[in-house]
C-alpha cells in the first residue's frame, strides 16, 4: 500500500516537475552555456565558447570583490536587524495582535509600496539641496548629516531596508509564536517556569525554525536588492554602494559582456545554495539539542 501511495504521489506531482523543468531548467542550461561562452549583444546567438574565462575575469575584478563585499555585508546586517525587531515585535505584540487581528494589515502596509518607488521617495526626502529633512535639521540644529553622501549611504539604505521590510519578518514569525499550542505554556507555568524561561526554553526552540528561514529569505532578498539602491543613490561615488545585482546589471547592459554577468549570476546561485545549506544544517543542529 504505501509503495503504491506512493507512486501515486510522484505521478500527481510529475505534471508540476515537468512545469518546473520547463520554467527553470531551459533558462539555467542556456546561462551555464552563456558564463562559458564569449557572448555580447551581437554574438548572443552564437556564442563562443572559451571555458572558464568569464568566470576568472569576474573573480579577478576588484569591483566583483568590492560589491560582493557590500551585498554581504548589508544581506546579513538587514537580515539580523529585521529578524530580531520582527521578533520583538512578534512577541511583545501578541495579545494586541489577537485581540485586533486586523492590526496587522497596517503593520505590513510598508512593504507593499514597490522598492523602487520607495526608493524615489526617500531620494526626494532625504537629497541635499530639496529634502525637507536635511531643510529641517538644517534649520534646527544649523547642520544636517549628507544622508547620501559616500560616508551616510550604506546607513541610510540599511535603515529604508529595514523599515520596509521588518514587517516581512514580523508576519512569519508571529505565525510561528501563534501556532505554538497554549498547552505547552500552560503545562510550563504549572511548574512555576516564567515567562522569560518559557520564551527560552519554548517560544524560541520552536521557532527556531521559522527564525532560519526568515533569515534566509531575508538575507538572500537583502543580498540581491537592486531596485531602491538604484533609484536612491545608483552605484555610488567610486561604487561605493555597488551591489553585486548593480554589478551584474553594469556588466550586462552599460558594458555588454553579458558572458561575465551570467559568471556572475552562477557564483551569486551557488552561494546562495551554500547559505541555504548552511543555515538549514544549522537549524537542525540546533533544534535537536
Amino acid at each position: 500500500m504505501k509503495a503504491a501511495a506512493r507512486r501515486e504521489g510522484y505521478w500527481l506531482l510529475s505534471p508540476l516537475i515537468a512545469f518546473l523543468l520547463l520554467l527553470l531548467g531551459f533558462p539555467l542550461v542556456v546561462d551555464i552555456v552563456y558564463s562559458v561562452s564569449k557572448v555580447d549583444f551581437e554574438s548572443i546567438r552564437s556564442p563562443q565558447l572559451i571555458g572558464f574565462g568569464n568566470y576568472q575575469k569576474a573573480l579577478a575584478d576588484p569591483e566583483f570583490w568590492g560589491a560582493a563585499w557590500f551585498s554581504l555585508r548589508f544581506g546579513f546586517l538587514a537580515a539580523c536587524i529585521e529578524v530580531g525587531l520582527g521578533l520583538f515585535l512578534a512577541i511583545f505584540l501578541a495579545p494586541l495582535f489577537t485581540a485586533r487581528p486586523w492590526l496587522m494589515a497596517i503593520m505590513m502596509l510598508p512593504m507593499m509600496v514597490a522598492p523602487s518607488l520607495v526608493g524615489l521617495m526617500y531620494r526626494l526626502i532625504l537629497h541635499e539641496f530639496v529634502g525637507p529633512v536635511p531643510y529641517y535639521l538644517t534649520r534646527w540644529t544649523g547642520d544636517s548629516p549628507s544622508f547620501l553622501g559616500h560616508g551616510n549611504a550604506f546607513w541610510t539604505l540599511l535603515a529604508i531596508e529595514v523599515l520596509q521590510w521588518t514587517p516581512f519578518a514580523l508576519l512569519i514569525l508571529y505565525s510561528a509564536y501563534a501556532a505554538i499550542s497554549p498547552d505547552i505554556r500552560e503545562a510550563a507555568a504549572l511548574d512555576n517556569a516564567t515567562e522569560f524561561k518559557r520564551l527560552v526554553h519554548i517560544d524560541l526552540p520552536l521557532m527556531l525554525p521559522t527564525i532560519g528561514i526568515a533569515a534566509f529569505i531575508r538575507f538572500i532578498d537583502s543580498f540581491r536588492v537592486f531596485d531602491h539602491i538604484y533609484t536612491l543613490v545608483g552605484p555610488g561615488a567610486g561604487g561605493a554602494t555597488t551591489s553585486i545585482s548593480i554589478y551584474i546589471y553594469q556588466a550586462f547592459f552599460k558594458t555588454g559582456d553579458i558572458g561575465v554577468a551570467v559568471a556572475t549570476s552562477m557564483v551569486v546561485l551557488v552561494g546562495s545554495f551554500g547559505v541555504l545549506l548552511t543555515i538549514g544544517r544549522a537549524t537542525r543542529r540546533a533544534a535537536d539539542q
